[in-house]
């Protein structure tokens, strides 16, 4: 069976400047490089097939919203393949919602910009506002929007719309219980309609119940990827002793194997 999702040797790298004269300096002088390299993820590699919902899980910071974006196409990587067969849409709060026009007016620019015909928007667009729950604040401007009213609207565009691929990236994490349970109701649709789905999520409850597979990220890289059971057990073993651990301990934790020195 052709695997919808591939991703081989996958990092990504930041450059982070202690000053702003190392900024210029990089930008001026050729043949040098200053500041640090910072690896939001590196040598990522894993597969999923179709019909496969995958958590991603690790402390914040360990790179689970940078792949979730590379994935969806929002960001490229550094280096290594990516490989995504269909379809992917991204749902996190604030992704791909425009502030200033109101939540009617972000259901059809986002929809153009998929390339439905507005026929087709006509015809999905009270779909959508049902399922968000939004009623009379469709159109008033997102701005005015709590993040669990973006998070509605966020993912009641990307269901109706119907991906391949489905990337929840924390968008169940906020808002009421009832939405978040219709919410996972219509991913178990998905799930038996054979498409594949990536949840992150803080809530290990909601993965226990909803994900075959767990990928554990720590430090940008893949510490472990397997059954949930499996994964989960070592990852809330690892979660106590972070909790432990004090401020300092934890910054070192995360920067630890991250940096490179340039200059």
């Amino acid at each position: 069976m052709e695997k919808p999702v591939k991703i081989k040797n996958v990092s990504k790298k930041y450059k982070l400047y202690g000053r702003k004269m190392e900024r210029l300096k990089d930008l001026l002088i050729p043949g040098k490089s200053y500041g640090k390299d910072f690896f939001a993820l590196k040598n990522v590699s894993f597969e999923a097939d179709k019909g496969d919902i995958v958590g991603f899980v690790g402390v914040n910071g360990s790179g689970k919203s940078t792949l979730s974006n590379i994935i969806a196409g929002v960001i490229p990587q550094t280096t290594g393949e990516v490989e995504v067969k269909g379809q992917a849409a991204l749902i996190a709060v604030n992704i791909g919602l425009d502030r200033k026009l109101t939540g009617r007016e972000n259901i059809e620019l986002k929809l153009l910009m998929l390339g439905f015909s507005k026929k087709e928007i006509n015809e999905l667009e009270d779909d959508i506002i049902e399922f968000s729950e939004l009623g009379q604040f469709i159109d008033q401007p997102v701005k005015s929007y709590s993040s669990g009213m973006k998070s509605r609207l966020g993912f009641s565009i990307s269901v109706n719309v119907d991906p391949d691929i489905l990337i929840i990236d924390e968008a169940l994490s906020v808002g009421d219980k009832a939405f978040a349970e219709k919410s996972l109701a219509k991913m178990q649709e998905f799930k038996e309609a054979g498409k594949t789905m990536f949840f992150v999520s803080h809530s290990l409850g909601q993965m226990k119940t909803f994900c075959e597979k767990v990928l554990w990220l720590e430090f940008g890289e893949v510490r472990m990827y397997g059954e949930t059971n499996e994964v989960l057990n070592e990852y809330e073993a690892f979660l106590e002793n972070y909790k432990n651990m004090s401020k300092k301990q934890r910054k070192k934790f995360m920067e630890q194997s991250r940096f490179e020195e340039n200059g």
